[in-house]
């Protein structure tokens, strides 16, 4: 978040001499620092140093706060609903380990200053300390050199300062430098951290809460995202080698909410603790959002039903996700451009796309050589035939995913001493369903067969802007405008990405579909996915709904039901 003179007036509107917060204070606060999440998102998810231990830090906290902004919404603008808003949005809407203790960081510190009429620097140090005590309450095995410390030194500096008589602004002064010293050292305390020569990215994203608070209260701007490369890990270290075991070692994260009796939560917690590790558990009044890592599914599902009712139950299993990763970084770093792709094997599989998303989860499945393109950009047919002669196998399957690359694709068998047969998938959705009957040990033919089948039961549809205006069957196109395509043509024309993908979603969904694989382009924004998303669980809760980063350019979002 940029702070814009717009901005400045309302911070002033809002903070009393720099020295206390009121209600719309605090819901500034809490709006700002999800702005800033969203637009540090990338810079904190490149600073993961475990492949995949719950998906993305920054993704999953930008979305946790983008529930309690959501929630914010409806609040009464008094201080009491407003921290009864951020406790109870931040509870439903934890994502992943980082989110879950972020809530509870959000959760410790409204309970303290649900009471106050403005927030001073007392009022704000004594929060941040109820923050830290329930992060570390929550977390079955806290382990130091993570946001967890951030959070403990950053609030004994605003208790420190605050003890000395000092205003708000100072408080947050010390908390905010102690803070970045904290996390400075985080390597020195994580081994982890260290090896890949990054800081806690938790704790990264802990310090934007404080930043958004000094923009609010002192018209400071909020510091830009630094966007680095993403660590590297030492392929020995990772693959078996001798290090330390962590939570990526556990095969599944699995996550629900738990209604159940208050008292019962310390006999969960530590039954969880002989399923698990990574145990994170927050809540209170009945309801709790409950994170663990552990090679048992049901065994953790059990221990919830011990004790109440465990729902919105969500699995990923880390394992496949994370030997997706490695083999991506093995065949960048050990192969190269122009080497061989992968493993020899009878039959291999050459598709083209673009987004790095797209690519990672294409080499998952089983792609050798994915070639760049797609819509405005299609690879000529020397470009397939470059791929297909690369790849270690004597026969080989293209992937067009573009209606107008299929007839380039069939010209490739001709030009080439390989077997080659097409899959004529018309978009990235059909690309990614036909790997699932792909079957390296049989031959090209049998799995063109196969794969075109499983191809055929999915309904796709895309998200774009218009770049011109036009006429469509859903009505007058402006330049600028969203529109939502599905297989029969365009079929809605909206002023938001958002609404066109909802009203696209609309006219695709219907009582046979059970799976909504979503494919997030480079274009697509936290709000936009989140509103996506929030349509779905209240229309179709029946359907189970995927979501991917694909990283293609405009296309903000792929849809694809099965």
């Amino acid at each position: 978040m940029k702070v814009t003179p717009t901005t400045q007036s309302r911070v002033r509107s809002v903070a009393v001499s720099g020295s206390t917060l009121d209600a719309l204070g605090l819901r500034s606060t809490i709006e700002a620092f999800s702005s800033a999440l969203a637009d540090h998102r990338e810079a904190i998810n490149n600073l993961n140093v475990y492949p995949v231990p719950d998906g993305d830090t920054g993704t999953n906290m930008s979305l946790t706060l983008r529930s309690v902004c959501d929630e914010l919404a409806d609040a009464d603008a008094d201080m009491a609903s407003v921290c009864r808003a951020v406790a109870h949005g931040s509870l439903m809407g934890a994502r992943g380990n980082s989110g879950v203790i972020m809530s509870q960081i959000l959760r410790g510190f409204s309970g303290v200053v649900s009471d106050a009429v403005e927030i001073d620097g007392r009022v704000f140090a004594d929060a941040l300390v109820a923050a830290s005590e329930g992060a570390y309450g929550a977390v079955g095995n806290p382990v130091e050199g993570t946001i967890l410390t951030v959070v403990r030194e950053s609030s004994e500096a605003a208790q420190a300062a605050a003890d000395d008589g000092a205003d708000l602004v100072a408080v947050l002064d010390a908390a905010r430098t102690e803070g970045t010293a904290s996390l400075a050292r985080t390597p020195t305390l994580l081994k982890v951290l260290a090896d890949a020569g990054v800081v806690d990215a938790g704790g990264s994203g802990f310090l934007l809460f404080l930043d958004a608070a000094l923009s609010v209260t002192d018209g400071r701007p909020i510091p830009e995202p630094d966007v680095q490369a993403p660590p590297t890990f030492d392929r020995e270290r990772d693959d078996g080698g001798d290090h330390e075991p962590s939570i990526a070692d556990l095969r599944y994260e699995v996550m629900f909410l738990l209604d159940a009796p208050d008292d019962t939560i310390a006999g969960f917690k530590a039954a969880w603790s002989e399923v698990g590790d990574s145990i994170v558990v927050v809540g209170g009044d009945g309801i709790f959002n409950c994170h663990i890592h552990c090679d048992d599914i049901g065994a953790a599902i059990e221990c919830g039903i011990d004790v109440g009712r465990p729902h919105n139950i969500r699995v990923t299993d880390l394992l496949e996700e994370l030997e997706a990763q490695r083999e991506e970084d093995w065949v960048a770093a050990e192969i190269g451009a122009d080497g061989p792709n992968g493993d020899p094997v009878p039959t291999a599989v050459v598709a083209v796309a673009v987004g790095d998303g797209i690519v990672s989860i294409l080499k998952s499945m089983g792609v050798h050589a994915v070639v760049a393109g797609g819509q405005s950009m299609n690879p000529s047919t020397a470009d397939l035939v470059a791929a297909v002669e690369s790849v270690p196998a004597s026969e080989v399957v293209v992937l067009p995913n573009n209606k107008n690359i299929i007839p380039v694709a069939e010209q490739v068998d001709a030009q080439t001493g390989r077997i080659v047969r097409v899959v004529p998938t018309r978009t990235i959705a059909e690309g990614i369903a036909s790997l699932m009957a792909y079957d390296p040990q049989t031959t090209a033919e049998t799995n063109a067969a196969n794969m075109t089948e499983t191809a055929s039961g999915v309904v796709a549809g895309e998200v774009t802007q218009a770049v011109r205006e036009s006429t469509s069957e859903a009505g007058p196109i402006a330049e600028g405008d969203w529109l939502g395509i599905r297989r029969e043509g365009i079929c809605a024309v909206q002023p938001t990405m958002a609404e066109a993908a909802i009203e696209l979603l609309d006219a695709m969904l219907d009582r046979d579909h059970e799976l909504l694989t979503i494919i997030a382009g480079e274009d697509a924004d936290d709000d936009s996915t989140a509103q996506i998303e929030s349509w779905l669980a209240e229309h179709h809760s029946d359907v189970d709904v995927e979501v991917h980063e694909g990283g293609q350019p405009l296309y903000p979002y792929y849809f694809g039901l099965e």
